[in-house]
């Protein structure tokens, strides 16, 4: 099982603060909303994962597990 980045792209309204915080595996679309990289979240880069979906104003980005 591997950690992977996820927004719900139901909850987002294009805040962009996920980007800003994560710009590894976070950029924005030409609206602003999240382009997420569909790679597992680097084992080094996990604390930074957690503070950018603690820090989304709508709760939109998630860890999801996935079997690789």
């Amino acid at each position: 099982m591997s950690d992977h980045l996820r927004v719900d792209p139901i909850l987002c309204d294009a805040h962009g603060h996920c980007a800003e915080l994560f710009p590894e595996l976070v950029s924005l679309d030409e609206w602003g909303y999240p382009i997420i990289d569909d790679g597992p979240i680097p084992p080094g880069l996990a604390k930074e994962a957690r503070r950018a979906i603690s820090m989304c104003p709508r709760l939109a980005l998630m860890i999801e597990q996935r079997s690789r």
